[in-house]
């Protein structure tokens, strides 16, 4: 297991309690946001799905990699690592 960060960005703060960073302790991806939404359970909805799945407009990074080039959920976390949550933004 590693402590590492979260950013959290700003549409999705109301729902952490306003932060824009957040620690938890896990061993991949998905072990963290399970973490940060078993703390923060409104954030839940506005990542995954009702089946679980990551939510096609959020992507997350690692670092400067999006976890969809490296295992996913399953992507494996150091200690001090960075995860970084991105909503995609549409419109024109």
């Amino acid at each position: 297991m590693a402590q590492v960060i979260v950013k959290i960005p700003s549409p999705l703060r109301p729902h952490v309690d306003g932060a824009a960073t957040l620690q938890v302790t896990a061993g991949t991806v998905g072990e963290a946001l399970d973490g940060l939404t078993g703390r923060h359970p409104a954030l839940r909805s506005r990542l995954f799905t009702p089946e679980g799945t990551l939510r096609r407009f959020v992507n997350v990074f690692v670092g400067p990699d999006h976890i969809r080039v490296l295992q996913g959920l399953a992507t494996p976390l150091r200690e001090g690592a960075t995860i970084s949550i991105i909503a995609a933004v549409a419109g024109g």
